[in-house]
Formats: C-alpha cells, structure tokens, sequence
C-alpha cells in the first residue's frame, strides 16, 4: 500500500463511514502451504468491548474457511469508486497520467462464532441492505424458518479482532490548487465514478489548499 502522508485519511468517522458505504470487501488471507486465498463478502464494522471488530459470514467448508481454521490472520481490502486522471488536466501537462481511487486495509484477527451469532450477523446484513426496513421480505427475521435452517447449515458467522488500519485516498492532494480544480471539472463531464471522485475531491478542497485558495473565494488561482 502507498505510505505517502497526505495519501491518508485520518479521520476515524470518514473511514468507519467509508466501510459503511462499500461493505462489499475482500477477505484474504494463506493456508497452511501459505497459498494465498480471499472471498468478497460484506464486512461491517464496530465497537465491542472498547475494541474495533468486524463481522460477516462465509459459506462453510471451503478453501477460505479451511484456511482461517489453520491461520487466523486476515487482511480486509474495502474499496471505493475509482477513476482515471489525464496529466492533459495538470496546470504542467508533461506529466504522467494516474489513477484516483479510496480504499482500507485492515489487518486483524479472525474467529468464528456460534449460530446465534450467525444470527445476528444475517439480521445485521439484510437490514442494511434493506434500508432498515423490517418489513422487507427479505430481512432475516422475514423469510421462512425451513429455508433460514437451510441455508445457516451452510454457513457461518465470524469476528475480526481489528489490528491495524492503513488507508489510501488518492485524491490528487499532491497537485497545486488550478491542477486540482480542473480535475474536478474534467471529472464531472464523465462517468459516475469519475463524478464520485470529483465529489469526494470537493469535499475536501479547504482543508487540502485552505480557504484562500478556494475557486469560489478567489476566482484568480495562479
């Protein structure tokens, strides 16, 4: 992962938001052979017992869970929308051309858990893709007993104890301010990711550049 300091995200409730809004991650870990193996499930995020764990479930006996069985340590890759960046947008265009994106790698150790658990976890993952609302028919606590026995014999819930935390949002931060707002403009023309990004960008314009240099403050950025 890219260790530059103004790469990183900080701010624990941007990043707790930011896992909240792609809980779709990758779950990797290696065997005991040391092969390397991962799954995309959705991973959410908590406080419990005054320490950050992460919750989800996988399906049962396969080369993942045998996998966490024999070596507890994981890695959880949570990533966003990403975008390509022209150098042609750089105030100095005879620059390479890069790639915007956000993501969270957490390092942590993993365990699973009992039936009740698994519960929770099913109730936990289908509210929120739900939009909370319990009268979906397809909450957990909606669909029909027969069927939720079947398909929890398949599956299990598991817990990550979060070890670390290390981020990237690329932002272009490391561009000078006539660079930065044109990239969000050239951004805005194109796709939704591209205009995700552009949004993300904005957001943060002040407490990258401070508001002297702000577009909408001082329209003569040099």
């Amino acid at each position: 992962m890219y260790d530059l300091p103004y790469h990183k995200e900080e701010d624990e409730q941007e990043i707790k938001d930011f896992i909240n809004q792609y809980p779709f991650a990758f779950l990797t870990g290696c065997d005991v052979q040391n092969k390397p193996i991962a799954t995309q499930v959705p991973v959410f995020i908590e406080e419990k017992n005054g320490k950050k764990i992460l919750r989800g479930h996988i399906m049962k006996n396969t080369d993942h869970h045998r996998a966490f069985l024999k070596n507890e340590n994981v890695l959880v890759v949570f990533t966003g929308k990403s975008t390509y960046v022209s150098g042609t947008w750089y105030s100095n265009p005879y620059i390479p051309s890069t790639w915007n994106y956000m993501s969270v790698h957490i390092k942590g150790l993993i365990r699973f858990l009992d039936d009740e658990a698994l519960e929770e976890v099913l109730r936990l993952t289908s509210l929120h893709f739900e939009n909370n609302d319990k009268s979906s028919t397809t909450v957990y606590d909606n669909i029909p007993d027969k069927f939720k026995q079947r398909v929890m014999n398949a599956i299990v819930a598991f817990e990550i104890e979060v070890l670390e935390i290390d981020t990237v949002f690329k932002l272009s931060q490391d561009r000078d301010a006539k660079s930065y707002q044109n990239i969000i403009e050239q951004l805005k023309l194109g796709n939704h990711d591209g205009q995700v990004i552009a949004a993300e960008m904005e957001k943060r314009f002040k407490k990258v550049f401070g508001a002297e240099n702000n577009p909408i403050i001082n329209e003569n950025i040099a």
